[in-house]
């Protein structure tokens, strides 16, 4: 079989007679001129497959120069170590250069024109215009939309300024309180909305109304905003006048009426002793109205109602007796 000598023909011809060094990308092994006589092997054909080992193999190099006292040793090396120096490096090469040319991820397939343009243009605004659109309707002297900007802003939305759509814009500007919108809330009211026009606000007004008949929990969003926005907080009100709370309440439930609001409107009108709304008062109103339904038959007083709602119940039990009463008279008679 020969002698695989030839493995360091080139590292023995080299300047350095002392030392060389053999890289194969991970290790690097002195071999001095000493020790090439020693290198002797046999049975290591290049044919043979790469880092294969098995117990009949020898060893054509084993970390030379690493153990220079035992050098005679180095011709009965075992053979669970079996190393081809150059078909190793030479594997190492190509392995690398594969890696090389090889791409860190694989290549994404590219997106058509149409789809990654899906969208692109559909919800975007123009902060400019939205500016453009409140300086339209700002006040002369304060950077605000006050009574008559809003006045011609519905104008041009043809709308009236007691419409439910106008409570749903303030809604949706979040408003902190009536007849005003500041610039801060109009703008990133509009931002929100996703529309930077009057006709993008038309649109917008008839998609959320359809869409409140629909969704209650967006109407309880609505109607708790709807207290809120009734208050004077110039002066830090915190009870709703009973006049502003009767003229909120047939607004908010203008297409979502209850059938008991006009008698519970009527009695507010007809007791002048009261005067305001708390703000518990007016959420747990709605909870009144899908409990006692279109009679107040299963209204029970005993339950942690508001004190408003007992007067209200015992002064439309009094007006039923009163009415059943003057049909018994009428029939006696």
């Amino acid at each position: 079989m020969g002698h695989c000598l030839s493995c360091f023909q080139q590292q023995a011809n080299n300047d350095n007679p002392t030392s060389q060094k053999i890289h194969d990308g991970e290790m690097t092994d002195i071999i001095t001129t000493n020790e090439v006589p020693a290198l002797v092997v046999s049975d290591c054909p290049p044919e043979e497959p790469l880092l294969h080992s098995n117990d009949n193999s020898v060893n054509c190099h084993r970390q030379a120069g690493r153990d220079t006292t035992h050098n005679a040793n180095t011709q009965n090396m075992h053979g669970d170590n079996n190393i081809y120096i150059e078909g190793l490096a030479l594997t190492k090469v190509q392995l690398t250069a594969e890696k090389a040319n090889k791409p860190f991820y694989q290549k994404l397939p590219s997106i058509p024109r149409t789809m990654s343009s899906l969208g692109s243009n559909e919800n975007r605004v123009s902060e400019s215009k939205i500016n453009q659109l409140f300086d339209q309707y700002k006040d002369s002297l304060e950077d605000a939309i006050l009574a008559e900007g809003i006045e011609n802003l519905c104008n041009d939305l043809q709308l009236n300024p007691d419409d439910f759509k106008v409570l749903v814009l303030a809604w949706k500007l979040n408003a902190s309180q009536m007849c005003r919108f500041t610039k801060l809330e109009f703008t990133q009211g509009l931002k929100n909305m996703k529309t930077d026009s009057i006709k993008g606000i038309q649109q917008k007004l008839s998609d959320i109304t359809s869409e409140l008949r629909r969704d209650s929990e967006q109407f309880k969003d609505l109607y708790r905003f709807t207290f809120k926005f009734g208050l004077d907080v110039s002066t830090g009100q915190r009870i709703l006048p009973a006049d502003i709370a009767i003229v909120l309440w047939r607004l908010v439930f203008t297409s979502n009426e209850p059938p008991i609001l006009e008698r519970w409107l009527a009695y507010l009108e007809a007791s002048p002793h009261v005067r305001g709304v708390p703000k518990d008062t007016w959420y747990m109103f709605l909870n009144f109205c899908e409990f006692v339904g279109e009679d107040l038959s299963s209204y029970d007083d005993t339950e942690a109602w508001p004190s408003l709602f007992d007067d209200f119940v015992e002064y439309e039990n009094d007006q039923m007796n009163q009415n059943i009463t003057k049909n018994d008279i009428r029939i006696q008679d």
